[in-house]
């Protein structure tokens, strides 16, 4: 009777009045108690009487060591009492149980639990997918010490936090998001962004000494510790910091990180900016983050852009401004001063993704920075330009020639090229520094679709329909820029210097010369170069802009069409290669075979498109000027200013102009 009214007490949620019912028919010492025990242990659970529930538990197991029960509810007890461990064991021993029953419904029992081999598997693949992404060496803030992959997931294995998943994946299907989000939340890390500012503690430093806190009382000790203190305060366990996180002593490590680290972060819970020479007096109209030296570092812009939640502290370590937010990218004051101070939309600060902005424009972003080691300024961007080189010290400007090459052999990008000044040793296509891609490149003046349409109406009673559309398949077919090995296959329209003559030598701009070439007349550039005018050369300015003449709305076929026709890239360099030391300004091509390959949108028809954009080669354009060598191949020659040629004259007929594939070195 008193059980009975224990159950209905159950039954109606009257946990506490249940277990004054349950005690009291134990009282009368019942023959068979354990079913008692058991609807006991579970009311004393459900009100959060754990150690009761535990001693019910070990009560029914010690009548009957033989049933599951017992041990199903001291897991429940133990995991409620957060003691996970114990409840693993517990759990362990009731799976064991059910498994060796004699009784086969007993048995199947089995299907309604996850074991926890099966748990940790799980586990086990989450921690290897956020490890993949997260840094070789972290500090643990809690000790001090350093500790690579093995040794923090030895520790987690040993914690709280990984026999609590455990325990908790035991009656349901194992939820992976859940168990994902518990491992990722365990190993999340904060990242430290600074300015160098002389002898960094170094991975070396932090290990001899076995922890950060160990360190001696030097003035950047102590920052790397107020950093790892701010962590720590705000909830983190783990954090990395440039100088002391990475064995650059270890060159392969070094390489890894420097690949990795726009990755690490990217995927970090957070990045913390110290700013050594903000003043904590510094308001909202001083701009002082603008001017800060952090602002003009190479490695910060990646830190910048790709770090998702991010907060900028003072010398004093107070946040700046006193921006309570807790993300900076969310602070309307602090993402205006951003965006302002470099030229680009606030969302580019709030959610930049490398194929966000064009090669020219994160070129652009990168030409105010600058590095101590001459190599940093091309790794710094390897993230931001999702690049694949390897990098490797003792290069100079070499390792810059890398990346420039590998950007355009990944995209195509001839705005690469465009550019003033001093050419590097490398390519003779690309510039010494970084610091030319903040000239804005000409662009020529927009063409309105009333004077197209003009033009092409004029040019229409001037040309042969047949040469129009032999030169527009020639342009079209033409493959998109590659580079490898130093060497540039740029196509591009050609133009051939038939004479030349300095006009100034010795100016404080350069020599200034003036030269006559095919179709473009006379032509005035500026170079440190000094010509030789009485030794004979093979001078060519071209036109690499075919994307400014191949307007999409034209309904043009795409890149990659043009590139999946394999016989046109063939015929075209067999075609170059047949006239590369060519120079008298005719051109013998042809349409080719079969120009349906390259049939355009029915939008507009071919002779049109042909006309339109021979109608764009008449636009002033900057002109790059290139010698050829003994061998075929070609250097440009620098310019110290861009070359802005008038465009070809609108009766030009145009098979009588060169499009060719050129080697470039």
């Amino acid at each position: 009777m008193l059980e009975a009214l224990g159950d209905t007490a159950v039954s109606s949620g009257e946990h506490y009045n249940a277990i004054v019912r349950y005690t009291s028919a134990l009282s009368l010492n019942p023959s068979n108690p354990v079913n008692i025990l058991l609807k006991r242990s579970n009311s004393r659970a459900s009100k959060g009487l754990w150690q009761d529930a535990l001693t019910d538990a070990n009560e029914v197991i010690k009548r009957d060591p033989s049933s599951h029960l017992g041990y199903e509810r001291k897991h429940a007890a133990l995991r409620g009492a957060e003691d996970y461990g114990e409840a693993n064991n517990a759990l362990l021993h009731m799976l064991s149980i059910i498994e060796k029953s004699p009784d086969e419904e007993i048995r199947r029992l089995l299907a309604n639990y996850t074991s926890p081999r099966e748990t940790i598997a799980a586990i086990d693949t989450a921690i290897h997918e956020i490890f993949t992404l997260c840094p070789l060496v972290l500090i643990d803030v809690t000790t001090g010490r350093l500790c690579n992959a093995p040794e923090r997931i030895q520790m987690f294995k040993s914690e709280t936090p990984f026999k609590k998943i455990v325990s908790e994946t035991t009656m349901t299907k194992i939820d992976r998001a859940h168990i994902r989000q518990s491992v990722a939340k365990y190993f999340q890390w904060i990242m430290f962004s600074h300015t160098w500012e002389g002898k960094e503690p170094t991975f070396k430093d932090v290990n001899v000494v076995d922890s950060v806190w160990k360190l001696d009382e030097s003035p950047l000790n102590k920052k790397l510790r107020q950093f790892c203190t701010t962590a720590r305060e705000d909830g983190y366990r783990w954090a990395w910091s440039d100088t002391c996180c990475i064995d650059k002593e270890t060159s392969a490590i070094l390489s890894q990180s420097h690949i990795a680290m726009y990755t690490w972060y990217e995927k970090a819970a957070e990045t913390l900016v110290y700013l050594a020479d903000v003043l904590s007096s510094a308001e909202l109209g001083d701009l002082a983050l603008t001017k800060s030296r952090w602002m003009t570092r190479a490695w910060t812009l990646q830190e910048l852009l790709a770090s998702k939640v991010i907060r900028f502290y003072n010398r004093d370590w107070k946040l700046y401004l006193n921006d309570m937010h807790a993300n900076h990218k969310e602070s309307p004051e602090i993402k205006q001063e951003l965006a302002n101070a470099m030229g680009v939309a606030p969302e580019t600060i709030t959610s930049f993704q490398p194929e966000d902005l064009g090669v020219r424009e994160k070129l652009r972003l990168a030409s105010t920075r600058n590095a101590t080691v001459e190599e940093d300024i091309a790794y710094s961007l390897i993230g931001i330009f999702s690049s694949d080189i390897a990098p490797r010290y003792g290069l100079g400007k070499t390792a810059l020639g890398h990346l420039l090459e590998n950007i355009v052999a990944r995209t195509g990008d001839v705005t690469v090229i465009a550019w003033t000044g001093k050419s590097l040793s490398y390519n003779s296509a690309l510039p010494a520094s970084l610091a030319v891609y903040s000239q804005v490149p000409y662009s020529p003046p927009p063409m309105e679709d009333n004077e197209l349409d003009t033009l092409v109406e004029q040019l229409r009673t001037q040309l042969a329909p047949q040469d129009a559309l032999s030169f527009y398949y020639r342009i079209v077919h033409l493959p998109r820029a590659t580079f490898s090995s130093r060497c540039l296959q740029l196509p591009c329209i050609m133009f051939y210097v038939t004479k030349i003559g300095a006009q100034e030598l010795d100016g404080s701009w350069g020599n200034l010369y003036r030269a006559t070439a095919s179709f473009l007349g006379k032509v005035e550039f500026r170079t440190a170069d000094v010509m030789p005018l009485t030794k004979p050369r093979k001078l060519v300015f071209v036109h690499p802009w075919l994307h400014d003449l191949r307007d999409h709305l034209d309904g043009f076929v795409s890149d990659d069409e043009l590139e999946a026709e394999s016989d046109v890239g063939s015929s075209d360099e067999e075609e170059a290669e047949s006239d590369a030391g060519s120079g008298d300004g005719t051109d013998d091509a042809s349409e080719p075979a079969s120009p349906l390959h390259a049939e355009p949108s029915a939008r507009v028809n071919p002779s049109t498109l042909a006309l339109r954009l021979i109608s764009r080669l008449g636009r002033t354009f900057n002109a790059l000027l290139l010698e050829q060598q003994p061998n075929g191949q070609y250097k440009r020659v620098a310019a110290e200013h861009e070359i802005i040629v008038p465009g070809v004259p609108y009766q030009t007929n145009p098979k009588d102009i060169k499009a060719r594939v050129l080697e470039i070195v």
